[in-house]
């Protein structure tokens, strides 16, 4: 009632079971006392940290597609209507004004038998959400320095 956030007890007040401090719990009838989890501290997050698989798309995809495609003697409509996929689409993949999503670029190097994924060991520092354990927008962003 008051707001203090000392040792927090579960109290009957008036008809209503509310959450309150040792001073304002003398008001009604005391059910429990409120166990609080403990708090981590930053420190103990930060230094706890998470090996993880990151897969990215190579950086030579447009080049070995278009390799790829032209070893199979196939033409860029040929290859779109094999794929299911739009002859812009290959085009724009080719030409390197368009990186596909992930589906894409698995279904590209199903239909070509190349690797267009790498996968790198990355180290995930757990501390790095906010420090109330849930996560924001900002947690989500990458902003560019």
């Amino acid at each position: 009632m008051c707001g203090k956030e000392d040792r927090l007890y579960r109290a009957s007040i008036e008809g209503a079971v509310l959450t309150v401090c040792s001073r304002c719990s003398k008001f009604g009838k005391v059910i429990s006392e409120v166990r609080t989890p403990q708090k981590r501290s930053v420190e103990k997050q930060a230094q706890q940290k998470k090996e993880e698989e990151v897969e990215t798309i190579s950086e030579d995809l447009p080049k070995i597609v278009k390799d790829s495609r032209e070893k199979l003697g196939l033409t860029q409509k040929d290859f779109a209507n094999r794929l299911n996929e739009k002859e812009s689409t290959i085009h724009q993949i080719e030409s390197g004004h368009f990186t596909p999503p992930m589906e894409l670029v698995k279904k590209l190097e199903k239909a070509l038998k190349v690797t267009l994924v790498e996968t790198h060991e990355g180290i995930h520092d757990a501390g790095e959400h906010s420090k109330s354990g849930t996560f924001t927008i900002g947690d989500f962003i990458k902003v560019k320095r």
